[in-house]
């Protein structure tokens, strides 16, 4: 039997966060259970619960908007969107920044909030409110860098030039796992583009949003140029989806359903961006010290509990070091803390839904049902029925659905490789194609790999590579467009052409 061939015996446990759960109640400086629409909050009959994951508990309950609440949302956003257009570049980039700065003041409130609806741990919950609104002060700038171009003429005594332009009234989707970053990186290159914004944030978070709404109240903007509505998905982003008053659809979730959304925006010719699934790969080479490698993969995988677009699904580790990286791997992460993000030792929350619950145990069970190894985890934790445990599968093959399907979760999949041009085409075997990560010294092999790789992002010896001046975005069927960075503006302007000749000349030609 080969070295990498020999079971852990026997597999580390999880480290757990012992003890009760913290119960908090949200800040009520931040904290609304009302829509937004047209600068008022709005409320319903019907309501629905919005569930912390970590402990069951009700947090608060968010409107059950039906359909005419579309309709008022999207007329509001249009009526502002005639005076907001007009607005100077710099005076909507004083009202951004002045919301960025009531974000940054309201981090810790903000971040609590998420930590309360998400799960995860708080430390993470504060990086994501300053990411939020690195975004915010970003495109608060690129207001006034909306260039436009004067073209060379082929026709003579004609002035050739283009403008830039908002595109319209703006719909921006927004998932769960950042609740708060997802909705600053599109609202405001919208909203600094001089477009209004109707957003629909997930069910299951929404409060991160409709605390943005109560801070942009505060920052002062004009009633319908930013709406926030809650209720059922197929009622709000349905509505949204069919509205042809909406010009542009910006939306990050799931492949299964950007690829709906598409479908359904098509009939009204929409600019649709999505941003959409992620299975990275994370390939190691053995010119990099084994310590650095673990630490790299580790961090790269357990971000955000694994309920991340960017987190390495498929680890790749030469077979020379596939043995002792496995053993270092699965140590540091049955190590990772589990538990309540409220607890300052906790590196790994619970996981949104019992779906996701769900989700490991269906590919950890059929990983080992066609050969793989189980080195530590694979089980549900007793804190709750939405914890599990930080998974290692070693041997992981093309077989399996874990190599293929988008994980979502804190489950790492080893698997060992032979050179260069098999690891390569290995990476690139899937329908995704977000983002991957690479370590290795050798510079001539970081030039063919990123060349090679079919990815919208690749990181060359680093776990980190997202900002407010990146362009986020991915390729195949990982999504359309870029979010972020100069080229996020562009998914929320047109390009008007004008042609300008002398009306001299023209009446001389009769």
């Amino acid at each position: 039997m080969a070295a990498f061939d020999r079971p852990i015996t026997p597999p580390p446990q999880p480290r757990i966060v012992h003890g009760d759960a913290p119960r908090r109640e949200p800040n009520s400086e931040v904290f609304r259970e009302q829509a937004y629409i047209d600068g008022q909050w709005v409320g319903s009959h019907a309501r629905s619960a919005v569930i912390d994951p970590a402990t069951g508990h009700c947090i608060g309950r968010v409107p059950m908007l039906e359909a005419d609440s579309v309709q008022s949302a999207v007329s509001a956003a249009s009526r502002a969107l005639d005076d907001w257009r007009q607005w100077l570049p710099q005076e909507r980039a004083d009202l951004l920044l002045a919301w960025y700065a009531l974000i940054s003041d309201a981090k810790e409130d903000l971040a609590q909030l998420m930590t309360l609806e998400q799960g995860k741990p708080l430390t993470e919950s504060r990086g994501e409110i300053d990411y939020g609104a690195s975004f915010v002060r970003w495109f608060a700038e690129e207001t006034r860098r909306q260039y436009g171009q004067t073209l060379p003429s082929h026709l003579p005594g004609k002035s050739l030039r283009t403008l830039r332009e908002p595109v319209g009234v703006a719909a921006c989707i927004t998932p769960w796992n950042f609740p708060n970053a997802m909705l600053t990186r599109k609202a405001s290159a919208a909203l600094a583009a001089g477009c209004t914004v109707v957003a629909a944030p997930s069910m299951e978070t929404p409060f991160s949003a409709l605390a943005l709404a109560e801070l942009a109240a505060r920052a002062g903007f004009p009633p319908g140029v930013f709406n926030v509505l809650t209720g059922a998905p197929e009622v709000i982003v349905g509505g949204l989806c069919a509205h042809p008053d909406v010009r542009a659809l910006s939306f990050t979730g799931s492949t299964e359903i950007g690829r709906l959304l598409l479908e359904k925006s098509a009939p009204t010719v929409k600019r649709v961006s999505l941003e959409l699934g992620g299975h990275a790969p994370f390939l190691a080479f053995d010119d990099v010290p084994l310590d650095i490698l673990v630490r790299a993969a580790i961090d790269a995988k357990f971000q955000t509990s694994g309920q991340d677009c960017l987190a390495a699904n498929r680890i790749y580790v030469p077979r020379s070091l596939y043995d002792a990286f496995a053993t270092a791997f699965t140590a540091a992460a049955a190590a990772l803390r589990v538990g309540h993000g409220f607890d300052p030792d906790t590196v790994i929350g619970p996981l949104m839904h019992e779906r996701a619950v769900e989700r490991m145990e269906r590919q950890v069970a059929d990983a080992l049902a066609k050969g793989a190894r189980l080195l530590t985890g694979g089980h549900k934790l007793p804190l709750g029925p939405r914890y599990y445990a930080p998974t290692v599968l070693a041997d992981v093959t093309p077989e399996m659905l874990i190599y293929h399907e988008e994980t979502f979760g804190p489950v790492a999949a080893l698997i060992p490789f032979d050179d260069e041009a098999e690891v390569l085409t290995a990476a690139n075997d899937t329908e995704y194609g977000l983002a991957a990560y690479i370590f290795t010294r050798d510079i001539d092999r970081i030039e063919r790999i990123t060349k090679g790789l079919r990815y919208g992002m690749v990181a060359v010896n680093s776990v980190k590579m997202t900002g407010a001046s990146v362009p986020f975005g991915g390729v195949k069927q990982s999504g359309l467009g870029r979010e972020g960075g100069p080229l996020g503006i562009e998914e929320f302007s047109d390009i008007r052409y004008v042609c300008q000749g002398s009306l001299a000349d023209f009446e001389r030609q009769f």
